[in-house]
């Protein structure tokens, strides 16, 4: 196999930039943005340079209880718009997504640090399709989740929506769209780091005439969310994120009637046999985990490989290393861009650190030079890892890959189980009754076969133990919205 960086050099393809930024940017309530009660305010920071974008608003409790009496005031008609009038809405949202894509393509970029390619050909098209997907949805639910009394089932209510840094503006479509198919309102935080896409989303739904206060879009750190989480007038929970932090969630919401669903942290395996197609596996692993720099929740940070393939996949490997590109997020070419922040890199480091100390052998690849300023890691894996090392068990969030070998499908099936979590897993095999068969004895919510990191609006996503409970997507994902 010819060393691919050897062949030929790309030259820079940068999207423009030329996307409106406002310097500040309020909270949206009420239909309306407005300035926080608090008059605080808190800047959001371009990863790749550094530089900050805009000042956004930070809500304080009054923020919140604003927020939640106006999606308790829109509830109301809400519940009574048919349901026919309430798939237009969402409908109205997803071509709107559709029309505006480029925009939130870039916007994304700039606030998250991932690369163009993947907010362009996955984030923004997956946000539309899942608010189309619910639209669907929105009169037949009496079919797929009758009510006792034959009926049309009802919302929950007034839904606090928790959302992570790593896909702002598809997380914040997985929540809203099922919350409003099934009449419910929303009062959502996204995270501090990456608030732009959500706010955007509200501009959109302010274009499409979406009644005052059915989507309510409150910006602050972790106190902000905590707010959300114990006010009173909030009927159900969902949140997205660390399972720490999940933890916390969950402590809060006991002895409450609030309904909670999680979706936490991982530790997903992904396993390849010696009967794969190993170059095919190979793509897989990169995509795997160095998607999105390695900062997903179902990335696949634990590769168990056949002994008897290990020296094989570990070259190709090595050699895939040296071809991605790593740098300007906005350029087309770029396989890897910026971490989301400093305080995530520092994390990555440390457990680069710890697992170079406990004795794993640190495998990079020097490329090209990387940018001057912002928040930078290279794709690397280790080799001679042991179950009980740290890199193994706890998750980095982060273009870390762990790599372990296996003799026997008992034996890999014995590791990939041996983790607290629960959320995914891949399985690499040229023979479909293996795959299944595997498959059936992996303890995870979600196991993609020859392939990784497949999502799709009608297929439900979550897991269990300590990935969380609940599922987001199809039909499964709609009972968590329905009383």
């Amino acid at each position: 196999m010819t060393d691919p960086s050897t062949v030929w050099e790309y030259a820079p393809a940068p999207e423009s930039t030329k996307v409106e930024i406002k310097p500040e940017y309020g909270l949206f309530i009420g239909g309306e943005f407005r300035a926080a009660h608090s008059r605080k305010w808190f800047e959001t920071i371009n990863p790749a340079t550094e530089e900050p974008l805009a000042r956004v608003a930070e809500a304080d409790a009054e923020d919140i209880n604003l927020a939640v009496s106006s999606a308790r005031k829109a509830l109301k008609t809400w519940r009574k718009t048919p349901p026919l009038e309430r798939a237009k809405y969402l409908y109205r949202i997803a071509r709107r997504i559709q029309e505006r894509a480029r925009e939130l393509a870039v916007l994304e970029t700039l606030d998250n640090g991932k690369p163009i390619r993947e907010t362009r050909d996955e984030d923004v098209p997956l946000a539309a399709a899942h608010f189309f997907h619910h639209a669907g949805w929105c009169d037949k639910l009496k079919w797929a989740h009758p009510a006792p009394d034959g009926g049309e089932p009802q919302g929950i209510g007034v839904c606090g929506q928790v959302i992570p840094w790593n896909f702002p503006l598809l997380m914040a479509a997985w929540k809203i769209a099922p919350a409003l198919a099934c009449g419910n309102t929303v009062v959502l935080k996204p995270a501090e780091t990456t608030p732009l896409t959500a706010l955007r989303l509200a501009e959109i739904i302010q274009e499409i005439d979406l009644p005052a206060g059915v989507v309510n879009i409150v910006t602050g750190a972790g106190e902000t969310g905590r707010r959300i989480v114990e006010h009173p007038g909030i009927d159900k929970i969902a949140f997205t994120g660390s399972t720490e932090v999940g933890r916390m969630i969950a402590t809060a919401a006991a002895g409450t009637r609030k309904r909670l669903t999680l979706e936490l942290g991982g530790k997903s395996p992904n396993i390849i046999f010696a009967d794969a197609a190993i170059d095919q596996a190979v793509e897989g692993i990169v995509g795997a985990i160095w998607c999105n720099q390695g900062q997903v929740c179902c990335a696949g940070s634990r590769l168990l490989v056949e002994e008897s393939v290990m020296d094989e996949v570990i070259a190709k490997l090595r050699l895939r290393m040296r071809s991605l590109r790593i740098g300007n997020p906005l350029d087309k070419n770029t396989d890897v861009g910026a971490i989301n922040s400093a305080t995530q890199l520092a994390r990555i480091r440390r457990f680069i650190k710890i697992g170079s100390d406990e004795g794993a052998c640190h495998n990079d690849e020097p490329g090209q030079a990387l940018p001057p300023k912002g928040y930078w890691c290279r794709p690397c894996f280790f080799t001679g890892v042991q179950p009980a090392h740290t890199i193994a068990r706890e998750e980095i969030f982060g273009p870390v890959l762990a790599v372990m070998s296996f003799r026997t499908p008992d034996e890999a099936v014995a590791r990939a189980n041996n983790t607290a979590y629960g959320l995914s897993a891949g399985v690499w095999t040229s023979r479909g009754s293996k795959a299944f068969e595997i498959a059936r004895q992996i303890k995870a919510g979600v196991i993609w076969c020859n392939t990784f990191n497949q999502f799709d609006p009608s297929a439900p996503f979550g897991g269990y133990r300590e990935s969380g409970f609940g599922r987001e997507g199809g039909r499964s994902g709609l009972a968590a919205y329905l009383a």
